[in-house]
């Protein structure tokens, strides 16, 4: 093998100076700061008593951090250690602990939930005024403004040793299940239920209680137009009446659930007249010529069964290889997948979306749920939810929160900082890690001021600049 000498007279110490690693920790900080969310958590967390050497909101904002550049336990705080002339000195890890099994009481968690609303309520403000705005959803060619889209789901955490709550999963493994509620317009997680691994897929008092919660989270002037998605596994019948019953006069809640079909909608599917399939819809607008829809609403025998106003949109499309197996024997004969959504989107359609009351429309809204596994599960958990730290289950509530509370600022970066850049605007964790939390610099003191320098050949540098421009002239909150 050649020898390109690349490490020719090279040698390594550890005695730079000057240095600070993961720069990108001063942006999630100071978006914290702007949006008044640290100040919040400290007044939160505040216990009658006690005077903590760290104030519990910093301790819990660094943690959602360091979470964000890639901490996966407690310990690992030591991370902004190095950080310590920029931000001040890092709280240890039994600090951090303390934080957390204070946070995961009830009553803790409902005050920390009232911090980050009025921390939400703030950024979305500031994100109106932004040249991009508020970031509506746009389905199948049409931006649905005006309205919020929550996506429910559930997913499983292994547990690799015996931790409180933990319990064998219905995937065979061991762990937990938590049930989360994610804002599609945004990313933002914004209500996590943790839950035992045994816990139900479609336990309605769990959905009505994260549900409940993440209309917390959203200000009252963004209320009145809410769209909710949730797939199969978690539609039950009562979920559907609660559904139903929260739209009022002041505000819209209209759903897709996934269905599971039995033999009585099998019925229902064999009675769709041929010419009344019609191509799918894809997200960009065109049509699927290898995947059909077509409304069966008037063919369901258990309609009686289900109150008033719902429709149901069927859904066909060629089995791929692996799924050859899993088919019905109606699926065999038909050579076609099927699949069925209930809704209410009325006949009139989604208020001001033109288009919207077609099937296909109605199909396509549908199956745009399925980013929640990306954007709002794989996210969450690259952001410290792929296990959970502690054997206690208090103190692990109380990390699911400082996981939220780190998808939360990375959210606010992209919106209020990161907003126009076309390759930053809508990155993944790993993506903003690798190009913008990890910058390295260097620490420089010139008249009475500190200074990070950035390595002028770092390619995104200019994209850290601009993020940190705008996030240092926000306003505070009143």
């Amino acid at each position: 093998m050649q020898h390109n000498g690349w490490d020719h007279a090279l040698k390594v110490t550890a005695s730079g100076t000057g240095l600070v690693g993961h720069v990108g920790a001063v942006l999630l900080r100071k978006a914290a700061d702007q949006a008044g969310l640290t100040a919040g958590l400290g007044g939160a967390l505040r216990k009658k008593g006690s005077s903590p050497v760290f104030d519990r909101g910093i301790v819990l904002v660094s943690l959602a951090a360091a979470i964000a550049l890639g901490a996966t336990s407690m310990s690992d705080i030591a991370l902004l250690a190095h950080l310590a002339p920029v931000l001040g000195d890092a709280p240890s890890g039994p600090t951090v602990r303390r934080a957390l099994d204070l946070a995961g009481t009830a009553a803790m968690l409902d005050k920390i939930a009232r911090a980050r609303a009025r921390a939400r309520a703030h950024v979305w403000t500031l994100t109106e005024g932004t040249p991009a705005g508020f970031p509506w959803l746009a389905i199948a060619g049409k931006t649905l403004t005006g309205w919020l889209v929550i996506d429910l789901d559930a997913t499983l955490v292994t547990a690799s040793s015996d931790k409180e709550g933990a319990a064998p999963t219905w995937k065979k493994g061991y762990g937990f299940h938590p049930l989360g509620a994610w804002l599609a317009n945004t990313r933002e997680p914004l209500a996590m239920l943790l839950r035992p691994g045994n816990a139900g897929s479609n336990t309605f008092t769990d959905h009505k209680q994260v549900l409940a919660a993440a209309l917390r989270q959203v200000p009252a002037r963004f209320r009145r137009k809410i769209l909710i998605r949730v797939d199969g596994a978690g539609a039950s019948h009562e979920l559907i009446a609660h559904l139903l019953s929260m739209s009022s006069a002041r505000r819209i809640v209209l759903f897709t659930c996934g269905w599971m079909i039995t033999a009585a909608d099998e019925d229902a599917i064999r009675q769709v007249p041929a010419d009344a399939w019609k191509p799918g819809t894809g997200q960009d607008g065109t049509a699927e010529d290898d995947k059909d829809v077509a409304e069966i609403t008037g063919l369901m025998s258990r309609a009686g069964n289900w109150p008033d106003g719902l429709r149901w949109i069927a859904r066909r499309v060629k089995p791929s290889r692996r799924h050859l197996r899993n088919l019905t024997d109606h699926e065999r004969k038909t050579g076609w997948k099927y699949s069925i959504t209930c809704t209410n989107i009325p006949s009139s359609g989604i208020t001001g979306v033109p288009g919207s009351h077609h099937p296909q429309y109605i199909d396509t809204v549908h199956r745009q749920h399925a980013v929640v596994e990306t954007d709002g599960v794989r996210t969450a958990k690259a952001m410290g939810l792929r296990g959970l730290p502690s054997k206690t289950w208090q103190v692990n509530c109380g990390w699911v929160i400082a996981a939220n509370i780190a998808a939360d600022l990375t959210a606010w970066t992209r919106l209020l900082g990161l907003y126009d850049i076309e390759d930053l605007r809508e990155a993944e964790p790993d993506t903003l890690r690798y190009r913008v939390w990890h910058i390295p610099a260097r620490l420089a003191h010139h008249a009475r001021q500190r200074i990070l320098k950035i390595s002028p050949g770092w390619p995104w540098k200019k994209a850290f600049l601009t993020c940190w421009q705008r996030l240092c002239v926000l306003p505070a909150p009143a």
